[in-house]
């Protein structure tokens, strides 16, 4: 169990004791049901964690033998995180659905989450191949928004990947999202998600300034591509 101190004050409890659909319920049944999930939840981010190691270590494998075979790394560096119980369980109340473990395994693809950093385009579509080439990973849902970016600039490919965990008494089959980008694609995600974010409102922000930013991600993309034909013409 990752967390067991949960008290009547704990803001996950109001939001889950609120949700519950049972109104008839007296505020300690639906106080002691909240209570059950959140701490199900907890147990759950021990699998996605599980899930995560595994796509890790692939990914380690893969980049070391390739600095071996073709003497460089098409991976610059790896970010993984995992939604919070809270995180979760407002994501099921946002798609109106009802607060449990089935659900959120089976209707959250993006619990777990691996941010592959490479340095050029190519890697990002080396490393796809790489791991769709893995007899035991399985890429269930692809969303390029390098090839078809979204209308703010934004790109990178997104991929749902299912991968087995083996524990001690059961096997599971895990669904982690993969986000693949170049080292310029994070460098405009990451700032324009904190300017977003310090906005008075972040899904609104003025229309000069969206335009700014959209021509700061096509700039980039561009430099992407110039250093990406730099690349290939070293090689020749």
């Amino acid at each position: 169990m990752l967390n067991t101190n949960i008290t009547e004050t704990t803001p996950m409890v109001d939001i889950l004791a609120m949700a519950e659909d049972e109104e008839d319920q007296s505020f300690e049944d639906r106080f002691e049901s909240a209570k059950t999930l959140i701490l199900d939840l907890y147990d759950l981010q021990i699998i996605y964690s599980s899930a995560i190691k595994e796509i890790l270590t692939k990914l380690e494998i893969l980049n070391d033998e390739f600095a071996t075979t073709h003497s460089r790394n098409p991976i610059h560096n790896m970010k993984s995180r995992i939604k919070t119980p809270k995180s979760v369980s407002e994501k099921l109340l946002r798609k109106h659905l009802k607060l449990n473990v089935e659900n959120a395994k089976e209707k959250i693809d993006d619990i777990a989450g691996i941010r592959i950093i490479c340095p050029y385009i190519q890697d990002i579509y080396t490393i796809r191949r790489l791991l769709e080439a893995q007899d035991d990973l399985q890429i269930i849902r692809e969303v390029d928004y390098i090839k078809n970016p979204k209308a703010n600039g934004y790109r990178s490919l997104h991929l749902i990947v299912a991968v087995p965990v083996f524990f001690s008494d059961h096997k599971e089959i895990v669904k982690v999202e993969v986000q693949i980008r170049t080292i310029a694609m994070d460098f405009w995600a990451s700032l324009e998600h904190q300017l977003r974010y310090k906005a008075p409102n972040k899904d609104d922000i003025p229309e000069d300034i969206s335009k700014e930013l959209k021509l700061c991600a096509d700039t980039i993309s561009q430099v992407d591509i110039k250093m990406q034909d730099i690349h290939n013409k070293m090689l020749v």
